[in-house]
């Protein structure tokens, strides 16, 4: 307990250096759009192929179980479209980029600890908290809700390929579903999911990585206890913000 008690103070005084105002905007800015490319282009690719194919999974299952004639088959497209808002774009797309960017984020400072760099921006006079940590944060609140749009739509539309090859439901009853008794709300609660979410991963990611002690292993275990803990925190946060937001 009191190990936990501990880590919980090193992490609230590490994001009161962190959260600062940059010591040289030009070095901030030219740091945040490299972290954009680092952290958020770069997970385009496994975003993609795992929302599509969710997708068409969510779809095909849906009408797999559709049994009954007073079912509609439009049905089909309004459970892909709330599966993949309400959690699965926004939860288990965000889990997924705690392992690939909690890692990295984790394994980067942490080598930087105890190659004694962070040591050398220290004795130059830098922040070096707020000048390694802030600019992923900041990319990751920024670029997260914009990936995770990206899976809700590639999602659906992911459940609309699967419908039309297998021919199971028909596009007007897939598009209807979709359109029948959607509300905007659902998705502005995704959004605030992902922005929380974001900021655990860049957060807990760059504590475990600063905190770093030892070497190359350490390294390695700090990159684990981040993925664990940043996964976490965001299924508690999810079942706390899915009950404050939806009821």
């Amino acid at each position: 307990m009191y190990k936990f008690l501990l880590s919980i103070g090193d992490y609230v005084t590490l994001m009161n250096r962190v959260f600062t105002r940059p010591q040289k905007g030009r070095i901030f800015w030219k740091h945040l759009f490299d972290e954009f490319l680092y952290l958020g282009v770069e997970s385009l690719g496994i975003v993609a192929i795992i929302s599509t194919f969710m997708g068409a999974v969510v779809a095909i299952q849906t009408a797999f179980n559709i049994e009954s004639p007073l079912i509609p088959l439009s049905t089909v497209g309004f459970t892909t479209v709330q599966s993949m808002v309400l959690e699965f774009s926004p939860t288990v797309i965000s889990l997924i980029l705690a392992g690939k960017v909690g890692s990295r984020i984790a394994s980067e400072i942490g080598t930087m600890r105890v190659t004694e760099q962070i040591d050398a921006l220290e004795i130059m006079g830098v922040n070096s908290a707020n000048y390694l940590i802030f600019p992923k944060v900041m990319a990751c609140l920024l670029i997260n809700p914009a990936l995770i749009v990206f899976s809700m739509w590639l999602g659906v539309l992911g459940g609309w390929i699967a419908m039309e090859a297998s021919g199971l439901v028909s596009t007007t009853d897939y598009l209807y579903g979709i359109r029948d008794s959607f509300r905007p709300y659902i998705v502005f609660y995704a959004l605030i999911k992902t922005v929380f979410f974001a900021y655990i991963i860049a957060t807990v990611s760059g504590y475990y990585g600063y905190m770093t002690k030892g070497g190359a292993l350490e390294v390695g275990q700090a990159s684990t206890k981040a993925v664990v803990s940043s996964s976490i925190l965001i299924i508690l946060f999810n079942l706390i913000l899915t009950q404050i937001l939806l009821t």
